[in-house]
């Protein structure tokens, strides 16, 4: 019998296995980060509201060199410098997803692509709308858009709900476009007078680096100094120097070529994703999260337009846009949602992404760099924000905990103790003989155990 000629194709649906793999591992250093960056904020809020002018004297501190245009702050090193290393991480998983993961596919990659752009563009009208109406400046649209992803799983780990994999996988997908579309709000809106002789240098730089990479050049001890001069030179640009970031993740190889396990760009992403979520964040969160918490600035959050339009954006724009988004999607195309979840599942994660945490912190820094009042009102936004945000989402998921429970043990089963979880082997002959011998084994043993109690039974009718 033939196939419906129109089935609709899933999304959301059961991940390759290598896919599901790396997304496991990814995840749990990304949760593990997670947690270490819901700490440095903790740390920088007590830190700023206990011992106030220690903090601002701290991350106030200059250090480098001058001559080289690197006198810089403690806080202007970490948004600048570390956060570097989460984007070239963010430039490798980009990669890696438009090669080998979710987004190679043109079909696969318009759920979560159009999902991030609905998930940011809503955030931002949000924000004008809220600041058009009570007459606010118009400068922070760009603070409600972007994901935090690491405190996003952070909250999950928190909370103890196992996603689905392919949720975490959308999850996922979803946090590294929008990491895309927020650098590219960085460098087009928020760049300052260029320096075009540095830019060119840079330029130059990041294609010695491509060169290196094609020729098949081996060492960190080659392209450590290269990233280095790369960052120094964009810093001096006048681009955000985050940018040499993730141009230089963007040019590394991710697919393997034969005889290799893992390409480059995953090898080096093992060795820098942990120095990313588990020291970069944390500290960028250390130096810039810390912000006056009091009764009088959290009435002043909803008060004040341009604070009102980011707690609106992340809670509100964030949930209305990624799911509008995928909800349209799946309305006016053939693709339908996976029968195993719902869509209060997708709200819920919807939802989620409105912690924006780093990234927001950091666009509003460079949003409102000549006040810095107002850029610590923004700040308290952001982390208010996000905090209902996460509230909300905690809620939602833990409705359906239980039906995520079941579906993330269906994925676990291994039956057959051969280290593959039994649903991806349903295709294969030898996992059906192996769960035949199996079955025959236990029923053996069985059949062995009712003659021993039936034996028994008979002896206990005879004669005393």
């Amino acid at each position: 019998m033939s196939a419906p000629r129109n089935r609709r194709p899933a999304f959301l649906g059961r991940l390759p296995l290598p896919e599901r793999n790396f997304l496991t591992d990814a995840l749990r250093t990304e949760t593990v980060g997670g947690v270490l960056l819901l700490v440095a904020a903790v740390t920088a809020l007590i830190w700023a509201n206990v011992f106030g002018d220690s903090y601002e004297a701290v991350r106030g501190l200059h250090l480098g060199p001058a001559s080289l245009g690197l006198d810089l702050s403690l806080q202007h090193w970490a948004a600048n410098g570390l956060l570097a290393l989460f984007f070239f991480v963010a430039g490798i998983e980009l990669k890696r997803e438009l090669v080998a993961g979710e987004l190679r596919d043109p079909k696969a990659a318009a759920l979560p692509v159009i999902a991030a752009l609905c998930g940011m563009a809503m955030p931002a009208i949000v924000d004008l709308v809220v600041n058009g109406i009570g007459g606010g400046s118009l400068d922070g649209w760009a603070v409600p858009t972007a994901t935090d992803i690491a405190f996003a799983l952070a909250v999950l780990a928190v909370i103890g709900t196992s996603l689905p994999s392919a949720l975490r996988a959308f999850l996922l997908t979803l946090a590294v476009v929008d990491d895309l579309f927020a650098i590219l709000i960085i460098a087009v809106f928020f760049t300052s007078q260029i320096n075009f002789l540095a830019l060119g240098l840079a330029v130059v730089g990041l294609l010695v680096f491509h060169l290196l990479l094609r020729k098949g050049v081996r060492g960190w001890y080659v392209y450590v100094p290269l990233g280095v001069v790369i960052w120094a030179l964009m810093e001096n640009s006048g681009v955000h120097a985050t940018i040499a970031g993730v141009a230089m993740g963007l040019m590394l190889r991710c697919t393997p070529r034969d005889g290799e396990t893992h390409s480059p760009g995953e090898h080096i992403e093992h060795l820098v994703r942990p120095l990313s979520a588990g020291l970069a964040v944390p500290l960028f969160a250390l130096f810039s999260a810390g912000v006056s918490v009091s009764g009088g600035a959290v009435r002043e959050v909803f008060t004040r337009p341009e604070t009102l339009g980011v707690v609106l954006g992340l809670v509100v724009g964030k949930t209305l846009g990624i799911f509008g988004g995928t909800w349209l999607t799946a309305r006016f195309t053939r693709v339908r949602l996976n029968s195993g979840l719902k869509w209060p599942d997708l709200f819920a994660v919807a939802t989620l992404a409105g912690i924006g945490f780093t990234v927001s912190l950091l666009i509003g820094e460079l949003a409102f760099a000549g006040d810095p009042a107002l850029t610590d009102e923004i700040k308290a936004s952001v982390l208010l924000g996000s905090l209902i945000a996460a509230v909300c989402a905690t809620v939602l998921l833990k409705l359906r905990n239980n039906k995520y429970r079941a579906l993330c043990d269906e994925e676990e089963r291994d039956e057959d103790h051969d280290g593959i979880p039994d649903i991806y082997e349903e295709g294969d002959p030898a996992y059906h003989l192996r769960m035949a011998a199996l079955l025959e084994a236990q029923a053996a043993e069985h059949r062995r155990l009712a003659e021993v109690a039936t034996g028994a039974d008979a002896g206990d009718d005879g004669p005393a």
